[in-house]
This record gives structure tokens, sequence and C-alpha cells, in this order.
């Protein structure tokens, strides 16, 4: 599904892994300005901790997001280390973490305005469900 070029969209992102490590998905709703439900991904990516996961996540989205040719983006996420570290809040320590941040700040460079908050578990859950379906079907990238 295409967006208009200058069109919103929000996103709610969620990475799921059981074991930290162990298997491991991402969840990606896409939604447009009125709220309207747009589109769901969810994959399995493997064996991750959850916060690859939650990154790989992020990538998907923004990826998608590209293609959609959406111009801003607001994604939503209930992981604040990743909502922190991508906005220059925290540091990142770990080399696996540090490419991933680094390929969702390529990323970036797509959109006219890109933001990443965290919210509450509670509101991303069709994040989630996605996320736990990959797992549950094993839809593999």
């Amino acid at each position: 599904m295409s967006v208009s070029k200058k069109s919103r969209v929000t996103v709610f992102i969620d990475g799921a892994s059981r074991g930290n490590p162990g298997p491991a998905s991402a969840g990606v709703v896409f939604q447009g300005t009125d709220g309207q439900l747009l589109k769901t991904l969810s994959i399995r990516i493997g064996n991750a901790t959850n916060n690859v996961a939650e990154y790989s996540a992020l990538i998907f989205a923004l990826q998608e997001a590209t293609l959609m040719r959406a111009k801003e983006v607001h994604v939503f996420t209930d992981s604040e280390l990743l909502a922190k570290q991508f906005n220059g809040e925290y540091k990142i320590k770990e080399d696996t973490i540090r490419v991933l941040y680094s390929l969702a700040g390529h990323l970036r460079k797509s959109f006219k305005c890109l933001s990443v908050t965290h919210i509450p578990r509670e509101r991303n859950k069709l994040a989630d469900r996605e996320a736990n379906r990959a797992l549950d079907q094993g839809v593999l990238l």
C-alpha cells in the first residue's frame, strides 16, 4: 500500500524473544492519521535477544515506511531502551546494537520527519500480537 508523499503514518513496533536469547520475532502495525489500520507485518528473525528483536522491528518498520513513500513517520514502542538510545538519551554499549542503530539511523534519511516514542506496554498490544504471531506460526525471515 502506498501513501501520498505528504502523508503521515503512525507505526507501533514490538520485538519478542522467548528465552532472551531465544526464538525471536518482530511485529509492526501501521495506522493512518485517523487511526485506521493500514498494514500489519510480522516476521521471525531466528535466535536473538529481546533488544535485537526490538531494533529489528524498528528497521523492518522503517524499510516498509520507505516503500510506502511515507514522509512523516511516528513510531511507538514499549521498549524504553530502544526509544532512548535512538533519541540519543542513552549510550549504546553493545556492538550488535550499535550496528542495528546505525542501520536504523541510515533509514532515518528517507523521511522528512521521524519520531520514536516510548509508550506503556498496554498501548502496544497490536504490535505485541503480531510479534507473537510470528513466533507461534514460525514465519521466518
